[in-house]
């Protein structure tokens, strides 16, 4: 028995493939913005990657009506299983600046919440950045702040206060209530070759806990005598960069490359290393004020290792300050070695602009992820629902976290540069210890 999903916010579909490769969903709908981004669907489809039967709605998903998609579909509300996506977050990652979300009840994670509403499957699964965590309604000034003199935060500025009416405008549907469980994850943890840091909100109305699998892949360890008690012993090592793309034959279009002048500092960083390798006048000259920050430096000229898996996909892969260069050629990622890092399906094609590609698989949900997801989501439609809810749903929604952070790899020592050497052990190089493996809290003291 497939379940079957109607996909939200879809991009290019990395969150739904995940779940068809468990066998166990059919995506019966989608619902994209982006021209571009709907083409990617319809090729892959037209070619026989996707099933024919999938309605694609292209458009600004706060003018479509689920009414419309059940009755295009030819679906009760009482026969969607999941709904499926991930609201666009730029508003809430910790990688730029933040804004204020005013008229929460406008945005897309709204919408997303007024999909549920309206056709009430049994799950739903929203994925987004860690940054939606600590996100508030009202940005306050950091020089307005507590700590530099302001007066105490409002309940509106309290880090977390976005998750929070979330949460509590979900519990006040009307109809059965839902049970939420919130997952801080890594992919690079269950296998995908990439250090990526997600959310997943997993609801459901059958009162039931949802629990996530502890991580099956583990760190390169850094030289480290102490031993902390409670770490989880992943069975295997992690997935890495070269294990994905180096099969590759070298690469001259579908790339978003450096300029020259971004070559010539990159052209002297070895494979493992970044910023620190450069002469300390280039190193200057090249970041500017970067050079005197304390911290968040590590992007800065960075080139890949084949041995370690790929940092975090962005968007613009040739940025100085986030760089993602080949281990071994002076280029940026290609569309093509991206694709094989978020583990898309071979073949798999991408539409529009080099700009919109990158795009697509830069925001997209590692396909290992939404895999892993739909291994837990079978198994639990697979079970009847229960009489009555689990003792535990009473407490209400909670935030698991399950050893997503990746304590950053060193980059420095004794002041020297320290690089990782791709097919020595590097233990010198390595990662240092999780702290947390995993942690439980109620989503209202967040």
């Amino acid at each position: 028995m497939k379940y079957k999903v109607i996909s939200l916010f879809s991009g290019a579909m990395g969150l739904d493939l995940g779940l068809e490769q468990t066998d166990r969903f059919e995506i019966v709908a989608c619902v994209e913005k982006e021209p571009a981004f709907c083409e990617t669907i319809r090729l892959n489809q037209r070619e026989g990657r996707l099933p024919r039967s999938l309605k694609v709605f292209e458009g600004d998903i706060a003018s479509i009506s689920p009414r419309q998609i059940l009755d295009e579909c030819g679906l009760g509300a009482d026969e969607v299983d999941l709904i499926v996506g991930g609201p666009p977050c730029q508003a809430f990652s910790t990688a730029g600046k933040r804004g204020t979300v005013q008229d929460p009840r406008g945005t897309l994670l709204w919408e997303y919440l007024r999909f549920v509403n309206a056709i009430r499957p049994r799950f739903f699964l929203m994925e987004n950045v860690r940054g939606l965590l600590s996100a508030a309604l009202k940005h306050r000034p950091i020089a307005q702040r507590p700590d530099k003199g302001g007066p105490p935060l409002t309940p509106e500025e309290e880090p977390g206060s976005v998750v929070r009416l979330f949460a509590k405008d979900l519990e006040e549907l009307p109809g059965s209530p839902y049970h939420l469980d919130v997952f801080e994850v890594n992919s690079v943890n269950y296998g995908a070759p990439q250090i990526r840091e997600r959310v997943l909100f997993i609801g459901n109305r059958d009162g039931r806990i949802i629990d996530f699998p502890p991580p099956t892949h583990g760190a390169p360890q850094a030289e480290d005598p102490s031993e902390l008690p409670g770490l989880s012993e992943a069975t295997q090592p992690w997935t890495t960069l070269g294990s994905v793309i180096s099969d590759l034959p070298p690469q001259t279009g579908n790339v978003l490359d450096f300029s020259p002048r971004k070559k010539s500092f990159l052209e002297l960083v070895p494979s493992g290393s970044n910023w620190r390798s450069l002469p300390l006048a280039l190193q200057k000259e090249s970041m500017g004020k970067a050079w005197y920050a304390k911290g968040g430096r590590s992007g800065w000229w960075r080139r890949l290792s084949f041995d370690l898996p790929s940092p975090t996909l962005v968007t613009m892969p040739n940025h100085a300050s986030t760089a993602l260069c080949h281990p071994t050629e002076t280029r940026a990622l290609s569309i093509e070695e991206y694709a094989r890092i978020q583990e898309f399906p071979t073949g798999w094609k991408f539409c529009g602009t080099l700009a919109e590609q990158y795009a697509q698989v830069g925001n997209a949900v590692p396909t290992r992820l939404g895999s892993v997801a739909g291994q837990i989501l079978s198994q639990a439609l697979d079970r009847p629902r229960p009489a009555k809810p689990d003792d535990a749903v009473a407490a209400g929604p909670r935030i698991i976290y399950v050893q997503s952070h990746v304590r950053t790899r060193r980059w420095f020592k004794d002041g020297q540069p320290v690089i990782w050497e791709d097919g020595n052990e590097d233990r010198s190089a390595g990662y240092s210890r999780p702290k947390t493996t995993k942690k439980i809290r109620a989503l209202q003291s967040a």
